[in-house]
């Protein structure tokens, strides 16, 4: 009698094991199967904590090698088409999670830094590795291009486009990363641009990549910020302000903006208005973050400016994530000994889960102009 057929046996008469194997079923996920999306089983007790512990469970189980998949990414993509994600219980901690963003500012200035400290400040090593030449670290514009460092360039431009960037306009970045737009927007542009960042190590690398360009780096809180600017441009950082100080954030937006200025908000966004937060993801990636949606932005925005155009390339973001991991895969012996095979795993985890999101169209990411009000109105590039 085969080990396997011993294994599937002692599975059979788990209660768990029935439950997990329903719900996969309905998303053609098979356990111990041979397609590549198909979950492999090394520890029986995988069943009953990630149907007590949900989300983070499953993401926690994974790291701790429990369970193997060939393509996460086809793994998630079958399994939030089949919106397995909404079947899987709410843990006692999701709860009180949500409840903590709805009675609190997680985003507060205080708390504000933490995603910093946690996520991005991890080493400009792993980051320089992963990412393209310009160091961006969002969705690239995939249109024409067919290359990670083609496509992020692309995207570059197109906001620089869609923003009428001309020479001797004043540009501020709100999330300024690692300095990479900002630099772009200089060289080609010729504008002066003020990057806000809360990471010290993106900082200091934007500092040195723009050293020599008419470009400022301020390690800041964006409610600090006071000055008149012709440009504001906000790059996968609205991800992290919360509900709670979206309308804050777009008071200091419209004090910040010249009467005449375009502001570009770059986002990814949610299909549904919530204060959910994937608990996985604050965990281990993300501290504090939280989507916004369509209706977020809609009343956020709507006492300060007119909204000129809403561009909507999610499905570009799987390309980019699964270009991320191999990237970060390919450059995996040169991290190894600093970070780790259990970050390895929750690295590569959270890579193809957000691709598979994406695939799936469970997730967005949109691109917003707005102004003050255009006389004449907008042609906006797509």
């Amino acid at each position: 009698m085969s080990s396997s057929f011993i294994e599937e046996v002692s599975f059979e008469e788990n209660h768990w094991y029935r439950i997990t194997r329903e719900m996969l079923d309905k998303a053609g996920i098979k356990i111990n199967g041979g397609q590549p999306w198909d979950i492999q089983i090394k520890n029986p007790d995988f069943f009953k904590r990630v149907m007590q512990e949900g989300s983070l469970g499953l993401g926690e189980s994974y790291m701790d090698g429990w369970w193997e998949c060939e393509r996460l990414d086809m793994f998630f993509h079958r399994a939030l088409l089949a919106k397995l994600d909404q079947q899987l219980p709410h843990h006692l901690k999701d709860t009180l999670r949500v409840a903590a963003a709805r009675l609190t500012n997680l985003q507060s200035r205080k708390r504000a830094w933490l995603v910093g400290k946690e996520h991005y400040d991890l080493g400009n090593d792993l980051f320089s590795l992963m990412l393209d030449p310009f160091m961006q670290y969002s969705c690239g514009w995939w249109k024409t291009a067919d290359t990670l460092a083609s496509a992020q360039e692309a995207k570059l431009k197109l906001i620089c486009d869609k923003l009428q960037l001309a020479p001797g306009m004043t540009l501020l970045d709100i999330g300024c990363g690692w300095g990479g737009l900002a630099q772009f927007a200089a060289q080609r542009y010729g504008v002066r641009v003020t990057g806000v960042t809360i990471s010290a190590e993106q900082q200091k690398l934007a500092i040195e990549r723009c050293a020599d360009l008419d470009v400022t780096i301020l390690l800041e809180d964006y409610r600090d910020l006071n000055e008149q600017f012709d440009r504001i441009v906000s790059v996968g950082m609205f991800e992290h302000v919360g509900p709670k100080n979206y309308a804050t954030y777009f008071n200091v937006v419209e004090r910040n903006l010249k009467p005449d200025g375009l502001f570009l908000l770059h986002c990814i966004g949610a299909n549904k208005t919530s204060d959910h937060v994937d608990p996985w993801i604050d965990k281990y990636i993300f501290p504090n973050g939280c989507l916004p949606s369509v209706r977020h932005i809609a009343e956020a925005h709507e006492p300060y400016f007119v909204m000129e155009d809403w561009h909507n390339f999610g499905a570009d973001y799987d390309r980019t994530l699964m270009a991320w991991n191999e990237r970060f895969l390919t450059a995996w012996p040169q991290l190894a000994e600093k970070y780790g095979e259990r970050f390895k795993r929750m690295f590569t985890y959270y890579l193809n889960a957000c691709a598979g999101a994406f695939r799936a169209r469970d997730l967005q990411l949109w691109q917003v102009v707005f102004s003050h009000g255009v006389a004449d109105g907008m042609r906006v590039p797509h």
